[in-house]
């Protein structure tokens, strides 16, 4: 199986979207967001802003890639909904869940933000809308209700009451700055590639200065580690306690992307450092894959195998391979595969499996929950080795 072939890619997402093309599309607006392995829908009522936002860019980006015009149809009545049902004008914001088409949540996300940003910048890119008010208007949106100008970093969260937390985090920021690059990409407005270079500074240099090159994941209002946040609670959703690798190899994919529009070698360093760190601590030699999480004294705090994880870490592996010529890096590409392809895809039913135990048992017949899959990491990483390998219909 040649995994580096953009043959293979273009037919593995294919193969990934056949799973939801039947099913995805919700009548009353926007999309399914709860599927067993089989396909079978659950809690088909319940909606939540960041898969709302993610298939979009799943679909928008397809219909550039496989230039169907039915995907451009999906990925624009996805952004309907986000428009209609999930914007709440007398709130003037994003309701972050929904059920049954009404909101549940209204707490302001910045994590939500960034998908609505790359949401817009997939659908600028593909043509579904068609001028940069949107992405401006989103940035405007974070910057008035989220921006920290002493720290050049985003805080997290706002309360239906409008208090803003406390919390400070590092994954709303680094999606943040994937959502900047993407808006840079669809309008070439320097604004975003200016803050994509600063997230990218204050995360992946300042902050990860302060704790040994890694990338922590947890800050207080000043910015300093927390290193108690959610100590109890490594297999959190959203903010889970420990280094996560998923995330160190997610600042490569973003460093060298960011290094594409404004070469930079210490960029490809720290890439490299990232990835080279995150690969040696948490390869699981046994039973393969990566691991999800580590303690700072190196011990694995959550051994589960999630499919981002892979997913991202196979994605930097191809772009580390592509920059340096390394052919580790190709090998560490082809292990993630080969990994993947026997655990992680489901080849009875579609898609990928979202977490598996350790030795690569199922812990359930979930395949995908609204705010925890859609198979946007799996996907947006076929897509990025692409466009690694020159494919000109992926902007």
């Amino acid at each position: 199986m040649n995994y580096h072939s953009p043959a293979f890619l273009m037919s593995h997402c294919q193969d990934i979207l056949n799973f939801y093309d039947p099913r995805v599309k919700d009548p009353q607006g926007g999309y399914f967001q709860n599927y067993m392995d089989n396909g079978d829908l659950f809690d088909s009522g319940f909606k939540q802003l960041v898969s709302s936002t993610r298939i979009v860019v799943n679909y928008a980006t397809a219909g550039m890639l496989f230039e169907r015009d039915d995907y451009i149809k999906m990925a624009r009545h996805g952004l309907d909904f986000v428009e209609q049902v999930h914007w709440q004008p007398d709130a003037d914001g994003y309701a972050w869940t929904l059920q049954d088409n009404q909101p549940q949540d209204m707490t302001q996300q910045a994590y939500g933000y960034a998908f609505v940003l790359l949401a817009y910048a997939a659908a600028r890119k593909a043509g579904i809308v068609t001028s940069n008010d949107m992405l401006l208007t989103t940035y405007q949106h974070l910057e008035s209700r989220f921006w920290q100008a002493d720290f050049g970093l985003y805080a997290d969260e706002i309360s239906p009451a409008g208090e803003l937390s406390p919390y400070r985090g590092q994954n709303s920021n680094m999606h943040l700055c994937e959502a900047m690059l993407a808006a840079y990409e669809a309008s070439g407005e320097q604004v975003f590639l200016s803050r994509a270079q600063t997230l990218a500074q204050n995360i992946a240099f300042r902050q990860a200065d302060l704790t040994d090159g890694l990338i922590w994941e947890h800050y207080t209002t000043g910015f300093q580690p927390d290193w108690e946040y959610n100590k109890d609670d490594p297999k959190n959703l959203y903010r889970p306690w420990g280094f996560q690798p998923g995330h160190q190899t997610e600042w490569t994919k973003l460093l060298l992307i960011l290094h594409r529009h404004a070469p930079d070698q210490k960029l490809v360093e720290r890439a490299k450092s990232l990835f080279d760190r995150a690969y040696e601590k948490c390869w699981d030699a046994t039973h393969g894959g990566l691991i999800y999480g580590f303690a700072p004294d190196g011990t694995w705090c959550d051994d589960d195998k999630y499919f981002w994880v892979q997913a991202e870490s196979f994605a930097a592996a191809a772009m580390l391979f592509s920059v340096t010529k390394d052919e580790q890096y190709l090998t560490q590409y082809n292990a993630l595969w080969d990994y993947s392809w026997q655990q992680m895809v489901d080849h009875q039913y579609g898609a990928w499996f979202r977490v598996l135990q350790r030795d690569n048992s199922k812990y359930s017949e979930q395949k995908s929950a609204a705010g925890a899959k859609c198979d946007y990491h799996t996907l947006g990483a076929c897509f990025e080795v692409l466009r690694t390998l020159g494919n000109t219909r992926l902007k």
